[in-house]
């Protein structure tokens, strides 16, 4: 079935409203992190002073990227352990902060809840409304969606400056970065986005849970709490981990199309935002642009092999007569899965953008869609989620990625390759080359395990390639730090409780000390002046070889494991057999 005209131009409006807040808030961003004066700072700064002087930190002085790399260690592990605790003890939260007296965290579950919010990636192997507590999810959790973001926007702005700074030894300091990035940018931004969410339907309370009888007559019990407070900073800070187990599918987070919107702008509005800060830090605002087209290319792709595969319906219905066409009277396709009020559209373009992005938000279930469509999710996270990608993360992995591409278009003319005027040699493609092999070694030596073990096998409830797929895309989100489950996989078991954990953290931190290697090693080099012969970065052609090495990386390393599970269930539904 080919797309309709409808689903393009929801596709289009998008697109064309991203675009015209990326450099708005890019240009606000670069003044933040850069020192200068904002419309914020006469609030802000005085705060920020009292932080540094309490905390004995010295704005003025910068890191190595040794430095750096540590503080943000230590942080993240005094954050974890902070988390835990919360969680263990939700016991002696009181009745306004418990009010429905959830008892503490099973251990093995709360270090994997700790990893998960710790590294951004939000996997939630529990349901939100019947485990935590209202404290652990606003102090615990939600501290982690500003932090974990501010962490990795940080690193991003610690690259960047490697990247564009000349003959220089020091990165910034951590400290100064988080604190201007929570302060200046996530909390202001989301306090608004907030108020805008309980406009809409979004609750926000501590009430406890209300009980109800319904029209049959069955007695229902309604969640209740404060999420639109922790909402908003899921999809801004592109975390993902849901106040309800039904996520963004769920009416109280996400209750109609406006919010719908408003959430799906949220997730890509920073890591839009960094690329034109990157083009301002790097003196040239045209090599930001040609990271955002690479990036929009590779979105629009996603959005449009989701769509008509969708959009053409189950292929085993169809063999057995029912009618999947777009009418005015029914929505036609796959509906399974998804809800009524966003349709098909609305929740392909959804779950393109939160598996781009590191967030794993979801307003529909991708155990339900068809294979080709459940497949794209997969494979956008196994790209490293540089498709606009998580706040930070997105653009350091895509810049990982544009160092890769100079240095093989160098090799093509017999140049050695440079980016942004520094010359990449072999102590950077060797760090370059180590973060991107870290992220498929993870995920496929995971999922090997899981495919062979019975402590793995047997949380599957659909056998055939459809298991196969359930065990990859666990990993694959664990690794690559989205937090979004394929559905049909009982995770919270020890053995996923466990290697899930430590999938998480390989995602996030030994995936970044490379890169901050690699960032420490260019700093320090001299801009070498362009001539006759240097590969221009800024054109349609550097924008499509970035695209090609990215396509071609990723077919090399996950292709064929990928194919496996989605594309053989999709041959054998189109011949009528299901497992």
């Amino acid at each position: 079935m080919p797309i309709t005209p409808n689903s393009v131009i929801q596709v289009l409006i998008y697109l064309v409203i991203l675009l015209l807040i990326t450099k708005p808030l890019g240009l606000y961003m670069t003044r933040v992190f850069t020192g200068e004066r904002t419309w914020l700072t006469p609030v802000f700064a005085p705060v920020e002073r009292v932080f540094y002087r309490l905390s004995g930190v010295d704005a003025e002085e910068e890191q190595k990227w040794t430095g750096y790399t540590i503080s943000m260690l230590l942080f993240s592990v005094a954050g974890m352990l902070l988390l835990y605790l919360f969680e263990r003890t939700q016991q002696w939260h009181g009745p306004l902060f418990n009010p429905q007296g959830f008892g503490a965290v099973e251990p093995q579950l709360a270090f994997n809840t700790a990893a998960s919010f710790t590294s951004n990636t939000n996997w939630q192997a529990y349901a939100g409304e019947q485990t935590m507590s209202y404290l652990t999810q606003m102090a615990g959790l939600a501290f982690h969606n500003f932090a974990s973001a501010a962490t990795g926007i940080a690193l991003a702005l610690a690259f960047v400056r490697g990247l564009t700074r000349r003959s220089a030894q020091h990165l910034g300091n951590f400290w100064v970065d988080i604190t201007r990035c929570i302060l200046y940018v996530l909390l202001p931004i989301s306090i608004v986005g907030a108020l805008v969410l309980v406009s809409q339907g979004v609750i926000q309370n501590f009430n406890a849970y209300t009980q109800v009888v319904t029209l049959e007559g069955v007695k229902q019990v309604i969640a209740q709490g404060p999420v639109a407070s922790q909402e908003i900073i899921k999809e801004f800070g592109t975390n993902g981990g849901g106040f309800f187990n039904a996520n963004s599918a769920h009416p109280f987070e996400n209750p109609n199309v406006i919010t719908n919107m408003v959430e799906m702008l949220a997730i890509f509005a920073i890591p839009a935002g960094l690329t034109y800060l990157f083009g301002k830090m790097a003196g040239n605002t045209r090599q930001g642009w040609a990271i955002w087209a690479a990036m929009g290319i590779l979105f629009l792709i996603g959005v449009f092999v989701i769509l008509p595969a969708e959009q053409s319906g189950n292929p085993l219905l169809t063999h057995l007569g029912a009618n999947q066409a777009v009418t005015a009277y029914q929505a036609g396709g796959n509906m399974e899965g998804k809800e009524v009020r966003f349709g098909i559209t609305q929740t392909a373009l959804f779950s393109t953008i939160t598996t781009d992005a590191s967030c794993g938000a979801v307003n529909g279930f991708f155990d339900s869609f068809t294979p080709l469509g459940g497949m794209i999710p997969m494979l956008n996270i196994a790209l490293g989620e540089i498709i606009f990608g998580g706040v930070g993360s997105g653009l350091y992995g895509m810049l990982i990625f544009a160092v890769l591409a100079v240095f093989i278009a160098g090799l093509m003319v017999g140049r050695t390759p440079e980016y942004l005027g520094k010359k990449i040699e072999q102590k950077e493609m060797k760090m370059a080359a180590l973060a991107i092999l870290i992220l498929p070694a993870s995920i496929l030596g995971f999922t090997a395990i899981a495919a062979v073990l019975q402590a793995g096998m047997s949380s599957i409830l659909n056998p055939g390639p459809h298991g196969l797929s359930e065990i990859l895309y666990a990993y694959t989100s664990g690794t690559g730090n989205n937090g979004s489950a394929f559905g049909g996989l009982s995770a919270n078991t020890p053995f996923y409780n466990w290697t899930l954990s430590f999938a998480m953290l390989i995602g996030r931190f030994a995936f970044v000390v490379p890169v901050m290697a690699l960032a420490g090693a260019i700093v320090k080099k001299k801009v070498v002046p362009a001539n006759a012969g240097t590969f221009p970065t800024t054109g349609p052609l550097f924008v499509v070889l970035l695209i090609g090495v990215i396509l071609i990386v990723g077919a090399l390393t996950y292709f064929p494991a990928y194919a496996l599970g989605p594309v053989v269930e999709h041959l054998l539904m189109l011949v009528g057999k299901r497992f």
